[in-house]
């Protein structure tokens, strides 16, 4: 499970093969949103037609029944929404959640949460979350045209350090505007309104830069870069109970796009989003993306390009067989906490049943 890869590439049994009339539908159907702005249009590049194709044909590991026997407490997904810029790359969404949360405060993360029923599917949890945070409408119904989301694929479950089972649901948001009648008014149809108490700020970065060292930048747009290229990542081996975990930190530019802020501020969520107009008046040019949800950004990118990250890491996408030894051994049973000591013995399991079977 914990097997380290630096250069090694995504199995052939899992690499996604696209048919040509997935690529042309591509071509012709989808057009770009410079961060929910329809105003200026062009195709979707050729890398970013590949990565939604194989993204939708994504097949997560078959640990789908873990889910159905989780209880409500432990279940929790996030939104990994898509969008492309106007030279038609990929960018995805991210938000600076609020102080007044009381798991990861202060902190970049996508939006997502807790699941509300046992009924609700992952994309549905996403969905309803990603409105409360961001303003992004929960029913399709309900985007207003040209926009449109499609739903692509779910990631393998991430275990969050509060022990939830957290389900990376990716989608894109398509802006159609050549079948439209009109153009679409961003700031009134779809710019997120974002809920006063869990959102400080909505950003957005560059999707396949999170497979590299540095920044990806055109020439032409290298005055825009704060600081240096290097600037971008920086990573680190963590050693947690002789298991090593490579922690991944990114640094993502805000000086060259629109940082959407809450219009009504109170309490902590006010708080947050002030000490970050303070530090960017002070000079803050970057926002760090790290922890869990930089792992998911990796995991993404790795398959959605069928590349490797130019960093070290860990090889297994997610977290599926932990959670599934977890839940079979009774541990994550309605909400309590899960001890370190029980993590490592789950994990130790893994290890053995892998190393007997290789006997």
């Amino acid at each position: 499970m914990n097997e380290i890869s630096k250069d090694s590439k995504l199995s052939p049994e899992n690499s996604i093969q696209i048919e040509d009339n997935e690529v042309a539908e591509l071509q012709q159907n989808i057009l770009e949103a410079q961060y929910f702005d329809a105003s200026s249009m062009a195709p979707l590049s050729a890398a970013s037609i590949g990565a939604l194709a194989r993204l939708r044909a994504y097949k997560p590991p078959p640990f789908d029944t873990v889910w159905n026997l989780l209880p409500l407490s432990r279940r929790a997904a996030v939104l990994v929404l898509l969008f492309a810029d106007r030279r038609g790359d990929l960018r995805v969404v991210i938000t600076m959640r609020s102080t007044t949360l009381r798991n990861f405060s202060g902190q970049a993360a996508f939006p997502g949460g807790k699941a509300d029923a046992l009924s609700e599917t992952p994309f549905e949890i996403a969905r309803r979350e990603a409105s409360e945070e961001i303003g992004l409408p929960r029913y399709d119904h309900k985007i207003p045209a040209p926009f449109r989301i499609e739903h692509l694929c779910q990631l393998p479950f991430s275990l969050a350090r509060t022990a939830l089972a957290v389900r990376p649901c990716v989608a894109f948001l398509h802006a159609d505007n050549a079948t439209s009648e009109r153009e679409a008014s961003v700031e009134e149809d779809l710019m997120p309104r974002l809920d006063a108490r869990e959102v400080a700020a909505v950003f957005s970065a560059p999707f396949h830069n999170f497979l590299r060292m540095e920044d990806e930048v055109r020439k032409e747009d290298e005055s825009l870069l704060p600081g240096k290229k290097s600037d971008w990542y920086s990573g680190a081996w963590h050693e947690w109970h002789d298991t090593k975990w490579r922690m991944h930190n990114f640094y993502v530019p805000i000086t060259n796009q629109k940082v959407s802020r809450p219009k009504v501020r109170e309490g902590g969520q006010a708080a947050i989003a002030e000490e970050l107009e303070e530090q960017e008046e002070k000079g803050l040019a970057r926002f760090k993306v790290w922890g869990m949800t930089a792992r998911m950004l990796v995991d993404a990118a790795r398959i959605a390009y069928e590349q490797e990250p130019e960093f070290e890491h860990n090889a297994h996408v997610g977290d599926e067989e932990l959670i599934a030894k977890l839940q079979s051994t009774g541990h994550l049973e309605e909400k309590k906490d899960v001890s370190v000591a029980e993590i490592i013995d789950a994990r130790n399991k893994i290890k053995e049943e892998k190393s007997g079977a290789k006997i």
